[in-house]
């Protein structure tokens, strides 16, 4: 899946995704959330000690 189809299917722009995969700093969990379903994942958050 190239940069562009995904940021279709996120509804966002190729430059959203190209800063995902290049480590940006500042996602929104909710960003993540859709980036994982458009592959068939879940996305899970746990905090531990």
């Amino acid at each position: 899946m190239t940069q562009d189809q995904l940021a279709k299917q996120l509804n966002t722009k190729k430059t959203a995704i190209s800063r995902i995969e290049n480590h940006a700093k500042d996602i929104r969990l909710s960003t993540l959330e859709k980036y994982a379903q458009a592959f068939g994942k879940k996305l899970r958050v746990e905090l531990i000690e």
